[in-house]
């Protein structure tokens, strides 16, 4: 590498050019520091990638919600405050998407490797990076990390905290449960940590009939082969559509499975059950036990409200299934994205960023470079290390990343209104209340850029 020891007092390593990686780089530049940014393109190739630009998009070309009515909007709000360079030259390169943030991919990406390496603080290098740099860095690597460098993140964080694959249910709001038709009580009367929406036979069969004819999401052709093809999935995370098409009666037998929840306002078992878990400390959010699916969104939806209990219910974060890498966070990372076995182990600190940190989507994996970034310049100087505002989107989302309080397994989250802390007050008007958290990240975020920017 040309990174030298003797440098590392100004110096920094950022290992991947993607949007976290630039939004890092970015972030040191501006703040003085000199920055080797690493990217193996062109010279190593992902089976995603097509150039060699710098936060090349290569799914959607969607950066989700604008304005105030949403957690996305919200993000990008305080992703301005913060200077992001991410964030600006999507907006310069935006295209016509309604309510949403969407780009010209090629001009995006052109425009961000334009302004990184026409930045003289930023040095790019043009090959892969094998192992963890032994001084401060910042590991952006994302979801198709290299060979070498997944290795070497699963040397420092353990097998067990490293995961490759995203298998994951719908998530809803607990407000927008209906509990009149929905019963809380855990199987053969152990405890009370579930909600139960149960389904008649003739509900339960028009659930049925729809799962087995939605649409599903088609796989990128680098995820093909690995588990959505018949036949090739891991038993542990097999999508509901899936199990549906191996029989009638299969999700009664598992996910759905009635028994042992016998409806206190009948006394008798439902034909299915749908349960619901919780999936923060405040309760606030409901994982759908067993849910994991790969339909398309809109399908998601029109299938949740065929649920009785749910037929209104707020999705606050989708089903996917696709390939993905990333830690445990809660277990692998401290709460400034740090790996907590390398700060144990020789006293340096190695800093994650974007996707493989555990968050979901483009605006989230920019936050979380943004956020290694500050840290990095932070601790270079010997100052204090920055404590984001929960009330803020990134503080939100930081503060998930560290929730290791329900005994779940860690799964990816992107920016909702669920994952923030209560407002304190109850607001029914779906925009009122999107106003409220807004007014309020605004109102922490510029107190803490003042002190920061």
């Amino acid at each position: 590498m040309p990174y030298e020891e003797t440098e590392r007092l100004t110096h920094i390593v950022v290992v991947g050019g993607g949007l976290a990686g630039s939004e890092a780089s970015w972030q040191l530049a501006k703040r003085g520091f000199s920055v080797y940014l690493y990217e193996m393109r062109p010279f190593v190739e992902t089976p995603a990638h097509s150039t060699a630009q710098l936060a090349e998009v290569v799914c959607s070309n969607s950066f989700g919600g604008d304005g105030e009515g949403s957690a996305a909007g919200i993000l990008k709000a305080e992703l301005a405050l913060g200077g992001s360079l991410i964030l600006e030259c999507a907006l310069i390169s935006r295209v016509p998407a309604g309510g949403a943030l969407a780009v010209d991919r090629d001009k995006f990406s052109e425009l961000v490797s334009a302004h990184i390496e026409s930045n003289s603080r930023i040095r790019v290098v043009r090959e892969e990076a094998m192992d963890i740099p032994n001084a401060p860095c910042v590991i952006a690597t994302g979801p198709l990390s290299s060979t070498a460098m997944t290795k070497a993140l699963s040397s420092r964080v353990g097998d067990g905290y490293l995961s490759f694959f995203d298998a994951v249910a719908p998530i809803v709001t607990r407000e927008s449960v209906n509990m009149d038709k929905a019963y809380i009580a855990g199987r053969y009367g152990r405890g009370n940590d579930y909600i139960n929406c149960p389904l008649d036979k003739e509900e339960y069969l028009a659930f049925y009939e729809f799962l087995t004819q939605a649409e599903r999401v088609v796989p990128h052709s680098f995820e093909r082969g690995m588990r959505f093809e018949k036949n090739s999935y891991f038993e542990g995370c097999m999508p509901i559509e899936e199990m549906a098409s191996r029989g009638v009666d299969t999700l009664r037998f598992g996910p759905m499975k009635p028994v042992g929840l016998p409806d206190p306002r009948t006394g008798r078992e439902p034909y299915a059950a749908v349960q619901l878990r919780m999936d923060n400390r405040e309760g606030t959010l409901l994982n759908l036990v067993g849910f994991q699916t790969g339909l398309r969104w809109g399908e998601q939806e029109r299938l949740l409200k065929i649920i009785p209990a749910l037929e209104n219910a707020d999705i606050a974060r989708f089903g996917v299934m696709h390939r993905n890498i990333y830690v445990d966070a809660p277990k692998a990372l401290d709460e400034h994205l740090r790996l907590k076995s390398v700060l144990r182990a020789s006293g340096e600190s190695v800093f994650l960023a974007g996707q493989i940190t555990g968050v979901e989507g483009y605006m989230e994996s920019t936050a979380m470079g943004l956020v290694a970034g500050l840290n990095a310049a932070c601790l270079l100087r010997g100052a204090r290390l920055p404590v984001w505002p929960p009330e803020s989107a990134i503080g939100s989302l930081l503060r998930y990343l560290g929730d290791d309080t329900c005994g779940k397994s860690f799964q990816p989250m992107n920016a909702n209104l669920g994952i923030f802390p209560p407002l304190g007050q109850k607001i029914k008007d779906k925009k009122l209340k999107a106003k409220a958290f807004y007014d309020r990240s605004m109102s922490v975020s510029k107190a803490f850029w003042s002190e920061y920017d």
